[in-house]
């Protein structure tokens, strides 16, 4: 939880109970590290001189929080599509657990001024933040009881806006795809969340937890195996996209490990990634290719 994080929670926190949580949840297979009930999703873009240091203040604040004990965790991610921004994925039991470690971080600020100083300079090099809070619908996911978030090492992210009052058309086309996966028994398992506050329209998100970049490649090919299975319910599914979505965006997003905070719970599902020393920074090879242009 950076300060940017903190003073993100705090303006969004007076609208936490505008909207209701919904959605069904089932027991997951690993506890620690399944997909939270709620997450709180942080976007932040930095100007590109200032990248460098911002992404050392991150790891600086990480490493202070490594020795704290921190009322919750953060999995911080860098873009490898779409705009270059940081995505920090907070994963939350509930709305009392969002406001109990709201609290708990005003006498850890206080009391550790080194976690300060590295948290003024990712506050001071930031060009744009927006915060959202998401709850986890099972009831529209595919297998999200299987998922192990430790294990991954990227995640595929899609935003889906809607029109206002077509919620119940999304959940209608999400559980038709939820139906077609599990025909093709695919083991790309995905999550949904839908957003309960900080977007201006009614919005939902899908990720997708990859171990490698290949698995993008499976999506590809199952393309075809999931039209046959679709069956009737793909041209009411077709529909619904163009009556109800109002913007649709899918991008890619690498994990940070020494950017993140993780419990050591979480942290066994796969020590060897998450409690590694920090490698050199690698631009994605997308983004290389690109900023050659």
């Amino acid at each position: 939880m950076t300060i940017a994080h903190f003073i993100a929670m705090a303006a969004a926190f007076a609208l936490i109970f505008a909207g209701g949580a919904s959605g069904q949840t089932k027991d997951s297979a690993w506890p620690e590290t399944a997909p939270p009930k709620l997450a709180l999703l942080v976007y932040q873009t930095f100007p590109l001189d200032k990248a460098a240091a911002s992404g050392k203040a991150l790891a600086a604040a990480a490493r202070v929080c490594a020795n704290l004990e921190a009322p919750n965790s953060w999995i911080v991610m860098d873009s490898v599509t779409g705009e270059p921004e940081v995505l920090s994925f907070d994963p939350f039991d509930s709305f009392a657990h969002v406001n109990k470690a709201f609290a708990e971080w005003v006498p850890i600020y206080a009391a550790h001024p080194e976690l300060a100083k590295a948290q003024e300079q990712i506050v001071g090099a930031l060009q744009s933040q927006r915060t959202i809070i998401a709850v986890r619908r099972d009831d529209l996911s595919y297998r999200a009881n299987r998922i192990d978030l430790s294990k991954a090492r990227f995640l595929r992210v899609l935003e889906v806006r809607l029109h206002p009052g077509h919620e119940a058309e999304f959940a209608e086309a999400f559980q038709n795809l939820s139906a077609a996966y599990e025909k093709t028994d695919s083991d790309l398992w995905w999550v949904v969340y839908q957003v309960n506050v900080g977007t201006p329209s009614p919005a939902f998100f899908a990720f997708v937890p990859m171990r490698t970049l290949a698995q993008n490649d499976d999506l590809l090919n199952i393309r075809e195996k999931l039209r046959e299975a679709e069956g009737e319910a793909a041209e009411r599914m077709q529909q619904i996209a163009r009556e109800a979505y109002a913007q649709t965006e899918s991008n890619l997003y690498a994990i940070s490990p020494e950017k993140s905070h993780v419990s050591k719970e979480f942290a066994a599902g796969d020590p060897e990634f998450w409690t590694a020393k920090p490698q050199a920074s690698t631009k994605s090879p997308i983004r290389k290719k690109k900023e050659k242009q």
